[in-house]
């Protein structure tokens, strides 16, 4: 396995929360009325959830575990090879639907849902780099 692409993708996903948490919404109607931070915080969302699937995948690959049928099924690997404890991998699977509604259904965000996630759900990537780092040890 390169550990340092499962690096570079750690590293950027830590870059994607710091992002968010940077402009982080007091209210969600302040989400609701600045477009500028719906895209920042949309677009850094949809990142971080698609590099914990591109650092599953590279870490399966290298297992030879079985090809997952899914995005979400990527973190139900990861479980079963000891990387990830059930909570995390549900809590990423979920974090699947967003990016889904975000990529391909844009107008149909309900901004609501995407402030409950940046106020109570961003520690799920930190525990996922929090995991993946204690099993592999690459710092």
């Amino acid at each position: 396995m390169d550990n340092g692409v499962i690096l570079a993708k750690l590293e950027s996903l830590q870059h994607c929360v710091e992002r968010i948490q940077s402009r982080m919404p007091s209210t969600v109607e302040s989400l609701v009325e600045d477009y500028d931070l719906q895209d920042i915080i949309s677009i850094n969302l949809e990142r971080a959830v698609q590099l914990c699937v591109d650092i599953a995948a590279h870490i399966l690959a290298d297992r030879n575990a079985p090809t997952p049928n899914s995005m979400a099924a990527c973190f139900d690997e990861l479980r079963k090879e000891g990387y990830l404890p059930e909570a995390v991998a549900n809590q990423l699977k979920k974090a699947i639907g967003f990016r889904n509604i975000s990529v391909h259904a844009y107008q149909d965000i309900d901004w609501s849902i995407v402030f409950s996630i940046v106020t109570t759900r961003l520690t799920d990537f930190s525990d996922f780099v929090r995991h993946i780092n204690a099993k592999l040890k690459l710092w």
